[in-house]
């Protein structure tokens, strides 16, 4: 049986660490990439690594003529366009067996449902990546919970963090072009995987009812004028007129539709986390029990000295979005499966050869995407957004944040 070919749309850092994880999977092919620019590197990394006979092709079209199925991995302003294209092969003949799409399906709620919209027009399986809610120890916590929460009852509180000291590409720092800031980036993660673990095990991932949402965004670090002009010089973005959010943090509270039981998943998100690097940090507090991931916890540690240091090409080698090149260091040896990547690609590819979605599909996606906009309108209103009101309801539908629009100084203070 030949493998499952998957073809990527986008060839920037995502795009790099998905390759990476499928060199973890047996019976997938990395068989194509589109992008503006990258193509060529990430090819020749999949051919170096044993993804196959990597084709670099120029448009979406050919793309989709000569895969299985194709993940969108491309900048969030180009996800429609892109989307279009795909649905566009397939009814020229393409036989894809399904559409993936990168975290956050939209920008804001019309966008990610047009593009439910646009999946359902090409009748094709969808699959959106939030690689947090398959990492390993989430779902292993689970399973040895399992049989305390049938005897105790579920998690009642959690509580998720994602920070780092900022993305690697300037239009992740634009709001117009990436839909707002570090909520828009991250929030979407920590949202979910709160969600997720809340849900009592053998429930679908919506069992729980959103009713509330309250958030505070906030312009820490990168609204200082030293920082401002760092940011202006390293990506070209000048947060003294287009500012983002770079902290944000909040509470969504859920209800059980079966117990009428209200539980409440705090997130806190932030591109000022000038530690380590990345940081994930999840627990949840049960009646009875609990459990805890810190993603820098690590079994290996290293040490480099100063004047060591100095060989130390990429401070990346070591974590994801670290800073610092020197001094102890907490080595993580496999980021790929640790964040869920290699799990989330299996689960997608196992979905759509039985042509069926993947765990979570494209209206999950837009499902977080009202939970991430009902977070920015709380922010901008100073007070709770009440899910269950028809008419805050109807607002959100055409809703855009401030911040996404250009206009974050009038909320965000720029020193």
């Amino acid at each position: 049986m030949s493998n499952f070919k998957l073809g990527f749309v986008g060839a920037g850092f995502i795009s790099k660490f998905q390759a990476k994880a499928m060199t973890q999977i047996r019976g997938v092919d990395l068989a194509g990439v589109h992008a503006l620019k990258g193509a060529e590197e990430l090819a020749d990394y999949a051919k170096k690594s044993g993804l196959g006979d990597c084709v670099v092709y120029g448009s979406v079209a050919e793309l989709c003529k000569n895969v299985d199925a194709v993940a969108i991995f491309a900048p969030n302003f180009a996800r429609i366009q892109i989307m279009q294209e795909i649905v566009d092969a397939v009814k020229a003949g393409a036989a894809l067996k399904g559409i993936i799409c990168e975290k956050p399906l939209g920008r804001t709620i019309p966008e990610a449902q047009q593009l439910v919209d646009l999946a359902k027009e090409a009748n094709l399986p969808t699959a959106y990546f939030e690689n947090q809610i398959h990492m390993k120890g989430i779902r292993a916590q689970m399973e040895q919970l399992a049989p305390v929460q049938a005897s105790m009852g579920p998690l009642a509180l959690a509580r998720s963090a994602e920070e780092h000291a900022g993305p690697h590409e300037g239009w992740f720092w634009d709001p117009t072009r990436q839909g707002g800031g570090v909520l828009s980036d991250m929030g979407c993660h920590s949202i979910a995987v709160g969600w997720y673990v809340l849900t009592p095990i053998g429930k679908p991932a919506t069992f729980l009812q959103p009713v509330a949402v309250s958030a505070v965004t906030s312009l820490l670090k990168w609204g200082i004028p030293k920082y401002r002009k760092q940011l202006l010089d390293r990506m070209g973005v000048d947060y003294g007129k287009v500012p983002a959010e770079d902290f944000a943090t909040g509470m969504v509270t859920f209800k059980n539709p079966e117990t009428d039981q209200l539980v409440q998943a705090q997130f806190t998100n932030s591109w000022m986390y000038d530690k380590q690097g990345l940081r994930l940090l999840m627990d949840g507090l049960g009646p009875g029990y609990a459990f805890e991931l810190n993603s820098l916890r690590s079994p290996l540690e290293v040490f480099i000295g100063d004047d060591a240091a100095e060989a130390m090409a990429d401070s990346e080698t070591a974590l994801e979005k670290a800073t610092a090149s020197r001094g102890l260091l907490a080595v993580e040896t496999n980021e790929a499966d640790l964040y869920g990547y290699v799990d989330e690609i299996e689960d997608a590819v196992k979905c759509f050869k039985e042509g069926k979605d993947g765990f979570l599909n494209f209206a999950y996606g837009a499902e977080i995407t009202k939970l991430c906009q009902a977070a920015y309108m709380s922010a901008e209103k100073g007070k709770t957004v009440d899910l269950t009101d028809t008419a805050t309801l109807e607002e959100l539908k055409t809703y855009q944040s401030l911040i996404s629009q250009g206009r974050g100084a009038e909320i965000l203070h720029v020193g």
